[in-house]
């Protein structure tokens, strides 16, 4: 994970009491009381993240693990209870056909991930949608569309379905515009961007918790900054 090396948190009014706190999944939360009533509230965050590129694939993988399928070992299935808890497919019949179309045949466990992530990346546009809320996998599925949080949800209830452990995860997206365009490919955004975001992690043993983004088809990369990281996405917001 990209490692962030400073941040400072500013807050309107200035006249308030701050107390961190920690989910049942250790992350951070900040609760802020306010002793008078006021009509404004602002939240401003700096931070300096080390930016430096590195391969979403440098990892290893227990033995057990490199070819897909494979079975967690009963002690870390139950650590993992939480994550492997599927949405029913009863009444979701979109959602019931992906999952009984995805190939099952034995594969390199890296192969069948980048695979499957590809194909819900396909599935889904992308869209900036500001209703509150997650979309079901079969609202995403049937509407074709949906915003960086519902391909999220829908990969995650897919890796579950096929026996993984995934977790859903809320945090930044940044973007820099390179210095020198690239020779032999394309050579990124054109400007600096910077946006909320959200994508998928799934747990393989030996590697720990691996980065899917399903909106871009990727592997989480420098770029992806985690803030909560939940079973479910309401536990995120």
């Amino acid at each position: 994970r990209t490692p962030i090396l400073a941040y400072s948190l500013k807050i309107e009014p200035a006249q308030c009491f701050i107390n961190w706190q920690q989910d049942p999944q250790g992350n951070y939360l900040a609760r802020l009381v306010f002793p008078e009533p006021t009509r404004e509230f602002s939240v401003e965050v700096d931070l300096v993240a080390e930016m430096a590129v590195y391969n979403p694939f440098d990892f290893f993988l227990e033995p057990g693990a490199e070819e897909f399928p494979f079975a967690y070992a009963p002690e870390l299935a139950t650590e993992l209870a939480p994550y492997l808890r599927r949405d029913d497919l009863a009444g979701q019949p979109a959602f019931a056909r992906l999952v009984a179309s995805i190939d099952l045949h034995r594969r390199r466990t890296v192969d069948f991930l980048v695979g499957l992530n590809h194909r819900v990346s396909a599935l889904v546009s992308y869209i900036i949608r500001l209703e509150p809320g997650v979309q079901t996998p079969e609202q995403t599925l049937q509407k074709g569309r949906g915003s960086c949080r519902d391909s999220a949800w829908l990969l995650v209830q897919l890796l579950r379905h096929c026996g993984l452990a995934a977790r859903f995860v809320s945090g930044y997206l940044i973007q820099l515009r390179a210095d020198q365009k690239s020779l032999d490919g394309p050579s990124g955004t054109e400007q600096d961007f910077t946006d909320l975001h959200a994508w998928c992690e799934v747990y393989l043993p030996g590697a720990g918790w691996i980065g899917l983004d399903p909106t871009s088809g990727l592997l989480a990369g420098e770029g992806h900054l985690p803030l909560a990281c939940s079973p479910e996405p309401s536990s995120a917001a």
